[in-house]
């Protein structure tokens, strides 16, 4: 079976309150002519779907429209990521198997097989996992594992710890599995030795909700939301990233969607396929206004974070020169004083850790104990 593995489309998200609609429907066009051009049997989808609990209507209607185009020729397996509202996500669901696409909110959804009107559908499902049937009659089974949260799974609190529960959940999802089979593990978690990009909500909670390598299930491909680079982590762990350049840390990362076959023998003719609609997002330094403009307009497709290295501030005129060129998001001034040091700095910029971390320093004169920052950043987490 060709299986075509994307996560974290974070439809909506805007880029320092820039709409970007227009780059989410290209995308995912560009996504469905991989599929095409790949001959894509299976879409897995790892969560993070929208990049808030209530998007708009539009991002609504791109993600429809966008993941019945890619429907029309591949089927589309879907879990929830943290950032996703999981019932509202799947109030569709019974609409959507009846066009190939599944969508599973919690580790106890199961999933209907569209009344057979697939070339590629499910033949069975239970609780936490499904085993799908390619066009040729092989099949491939799927550990489901959407977003993994207490509360979405209908569980209260208890004593037991979260690598416990990781285990169950994992452990859960195996319940159906035929070890002649080839499979996969679909999730969207935190697992140790992932990279994380500067600019991304800080998903790890000081190691809290990390997920250890080796409690992974045995199996052909774990293909993982989360994380926004494209990595790999040890032999199969796999996160093929965002579908977009969603901040200027990322500046000239390269995004991808991950194409490979999986049969008997495991996986095979796996690559990246690079996405190229969206637009890069570039950092920029420039001695002075003018050379700013010159670099902005050498710049005109993509989107700029400018530096500038200033003597004096930016006189009326040449703040609205720069302000005019559509391309520039975001501009910072390093102004050298008098006295040859600089103005302080912003923190416009910093981390959540960071600026806790500053403000406890400042407050006590010491850094802050890890639990302390742990439990700040869990009260930080989006659920």
């Amino acid at each position: 079976m060709r299986i075509l593995h994307t996560s974290d489309w974070h439809i909506g998200k805007k880029l320092m309150g820039r709409e970007r609609y227009s780059e989410f429907r290209s995308v995912l066009e560009e996504i469905s002519g991989i599929c095409l051009r790949e001959n894509v049997e299976l879409v897995l989808v790892a969560g993070d779907v929208f990049d808030t609990y209530t998007p708009s209507a539009e991002a609504e209607q791109i993600f429809y429209e966008g993941v019945k185009k890619i429907a029309s020729h591949s089927a589309v397996l879907i879990i929830s990521g943290n950032h996703d509202d999981y019932v509202r996500l799947t109030a569709a669901s019974s609409f959507a198997s009846e066009l190939n696409v599944y969508i599973v909110g919690n580790n106890s959804g199961k999933i209907s097989g569209g009344n057979g009107k697939g070339a590629v559908r499910p033949v069975y499902s239970d609780n936490g996992y499904a085993v799908f049937e390619g066009k040729a009659g092989d099949r491939v089974y799927i550990n489901i594992l959407p977003y993994p949260n207490e509360a979405r799974f209908k569980e209260g609190k208890s004593d037991e710890s979260f690598t416990d529960k990781m285990s169950r959940w994992i452990e859960y999802g195996e319940s159906g599995k035929n070890a002649n089979m080839p499979s996969v593990f679909l999730s969207h978690i935190f697992v140790a030795g992932g990279k994380v990009c500067d600019g991304e909500r800080e998903i790890e909670l000081g190691g809290a909700r990390i997920v250890p390598t080796e409690m992974l299930p045995d199996c052909d491909y774990c293909a993982l939301g989360h994380l926004h680079r494209s990595q790999k982590i040890g032999g199969n762990v796999y996160y093929s990233g965002a579908i977009m350049q969603f901040s200027f840390d990322e500046a000239g990362a390269k995004k991808y969607v991950n194409v490979f076959d999986l049969n008997g023998n495991g996986v095979g003719n796996f690559k990246k396929v690079e996405l190229v609609s969206p637009k890069n997002l570039v950092r920029l330094q420039a001695n002075g206004a003018s050379e700013g403009i010159e670099l902005l307009d050498a710049n005109k497709e993509c989107y700029v974070e400018l530096t500038l290295n200033l003597t004096e501030p930016l006189n009326p005129a040449e703040s609205t020169a720069l302000h005019g060129r559509e391309n520039l998001v975001s501009l910072k001034a390093n102004v050298a004083m008098p006295d040859g040091t600089a103005l302080r700095s912003s923190n416009k910029d910093k981390s959540s850790s960071q600026l806790f971390t500053d403000y406890y320093k400042f407050r006590y004169d010491a850094v802050p104990p890890k639990e302390l920052l742990e439990l700040f950043l869990s009260l930080t987490e989006e659920e």
